[in-house]
């Protein structure tokens, strides 16, 4: 019973979580802006692409 109390009162784990999950939020919002930016830099490619083959 002493143990599990222990447990209870013990706050360290629940850090833990708590930067576990802003650490995946971070990486999610990065993920999501590196997505969005390299889908502009291909239409941006594509279009200097076409230039250059017209000219």
């Amino acid at each position: 019973m002493r143990k599990l109390r222990e447990l209870v009162k013990d706050e360290s784990a629940a850090t833990a979580i708590e930067y576990g999950l802003i650490a995946s939020l971070i990486a999610i919002a990065i993920i999501a802006g590196a997505s969005a930016l390299g889908s502009q830099l291909s239409s941006s490619f594509n279009y200097i692409s076409g230039q250059v083959k017209s000219s």
